[in-house]
């Protein structure tokens, strides 16, 4: 996971395919944002409807992404590489 992180002008970036069958809906989002604000960087997710402060469950939920979405996540900060790879992992493993 860690050899397909970016390096963009904005942070550290790592593409993720995201496997709900229902969505990125309350319950999976409010744990994605509790597990994001374990770290110290400013964490992104980005969907092809627009961009999310990771920390924030309602934030997620204003992207609304599909069950099948491509999504990215952009971390800036001391601990970017870090969180990159913990959210990546959380997300490919999360379930209903």
């Amino acid at each position: 996971m860690e050899d397909a992180i970016e390096i963009t002008p904005r942070g550290l970036a790592l593409r993720v395919s995201l496997c709900l069958r229902g969505g990125l809906h309350a319950r999976p989002a409010a744990r994605l944002a509790q597990e994001a604000q374990r770290y110290s960087s400013t964490i992104q997710l980005i969907s092809e409807t627009g961009a999310a402060d990771a920390k924030s469950m309602l934030d997620i939920l204003s992207l609304a992404p599909p069950a099948d979405a491509e999504l990215t996540l952009l971390a800036d900060g001391e601990d970017a590489r870090e969180a990159l790879c913990g959210l990546a992992r959380f997300l490919t493993t999360l379930q209903e």
